[in-house]
């Protein structure tokens, strides 16, 4: 038992640090999962949406320190009984994601390891099990270290996690797992394998119209309506393959020109998701950055899923040389997380990716 108990404890030590470590690499990815599981369609509880960042922050420090905690054998009685709740939790929220078909990935590893929803609650039931024989068999956890080192060991654990979050929270992840990582061409990624059926994908376009919400659904054309524009949804339908990029498009008055930026030579892209919330602090650095990269020969455009009140009246604010586009916001998120962000292209490989605290080191 005391071997079992100790295969046990590596495995859900490990797992739970490379699980939050994964997490802490992109703390704001996992607070837009937080968000998905916070809305009213899965758990119905939208007032915990502001505040999803934080909790997101607890939840990944804590998991990692946890597994941390557990290898090095600090408080078995309080390591098995968080394990065990955490799990718990988990296990039914997956099952719930799984079983209703509400959320399309649990967010468990990011990025990194993409999980289906019923892939997710099966990993979940190998823990509990795991878990469940380090709960009951706490008398066989022993310290790998003198016990009056434990605490400190934990307060490095504690700041040295809060400190790696502070820098991609300021910065961008260090480790990038997207597609729209440094290198990727965009074109590529748009592509399914060879020999693939692509999965239909729906848009659900939402309009303001006279007071009242108005959906237009398509294959991904910015539909003409007049009104102001809310958001946009993608939807898949069927069991095919889908590309690792499959909602980029780019949308004006003058129509789609998605393949117009995509091969051209020198284009600097300014992210923004949703100019309601984007940081304000960061357009002297816009303003300044897309100056300089036109005298420079760059095409520069802004990419939004806020609708032209928003953008004229920000346009406008800081006297902006450039027109924002229309673009999904989930893709817009996926790209850079940051609001606003930066991204240069060759030809639609994306070169450079950095947050606006960093648009000094943009080299044009």
């Amino acid at each position: 038992m005391k071997a079992i108990v100790s295969i046990a404890r590596i495995l859900v030590g490990v797992l739970f640090i490379f699980s939050g470590f994964i997490k802490l690499n992109d703390p704001v990815g996992f607070s837009y999962k937080l968000q998905e599981y916070f809305s009213e369609p899965v758990l119905d509880i939208p007032f915990l949406i502001p505040f999803a960042l934080v909790i997101a922050i607890l939840i990944v420090v804590f998991e990692l320190v946890l597994g941390i905690m557990l290898l090095i054998g600090y408080a078995p009685k309080f390591t098995g009984w968080s394990l065990l709740v955490m799990i718990v939790f988990f296990t039914f929220l997956t099952f719930y994601s799984a079983y209703f078909n509400k959320v399309t990935d649990c967010g468990c590893f990011g990025d990194a390891i993409p999980l289906t929803p019923w892939e997710s609650f099966y990993k979940d039931i190998i823990l509990l099990f795991l878990i469940l024989i380090i709960f009951f068999n706490q008398k066989y956890i022993n310290p790998i270290f003198p016990v009056k080192y434990h605490k400190w060991v934990i307060f490095a654990s504690f700041m040295a996690c809060f400190a790696f979050c502070y820098h991609v929270l300021m910065h961008l992840p260090v480790f990038d797992f997207r597609p729209y990582s440094i290198g990727n061409n965009i074109p590529e990624k748009m592509k399914l394998p060879e020999g693939a059926a692509m999965a239909e994908v729906t848009y659900s376009w939402k309009f303001k119209v006279d007071g009242e919400e108005k959906v237009i659904k398509n294959n991904g054309a910015y539909p003409q309506i007049d009104g102001e524009f809310i958001g946009v949804e993608t939807t898949q339908t069927g069991e095919n393959a889908i590309a690792p990029i499959h909602d980029f498009v780019i949308e004006g008055k003058e129509g789609d020109i998605t393949d117009e930026v995509l091969s051209a030579n020198k284009v600097l892209l300014i992210v923004a998701y949703n100019l309601r919330s984007t940081e304000r602090d960061g357009y002297e650095a816009v303003k300044s950055l897309s100056e300089n990269a036109k005298q420079k020969g760059y095409r520069v455009i802004g990419l939004t899923a806020s609708g032209e009140e928003f953008q004229n009246e920000l346009i406008k604010e800081y006297n902006l040389d450039f027109d924002f586009y229309q673009t999904d916001e989930t893709a817009l998120k996926t790209i850079v997380r940051s609001n606003p962000g930066f991204l240069t292209l060759e030809k639609g490989t994306i070169t450079q990716k950095k947050h606006w605290f960093d648009a000094s080191d943009i080299k044009l």
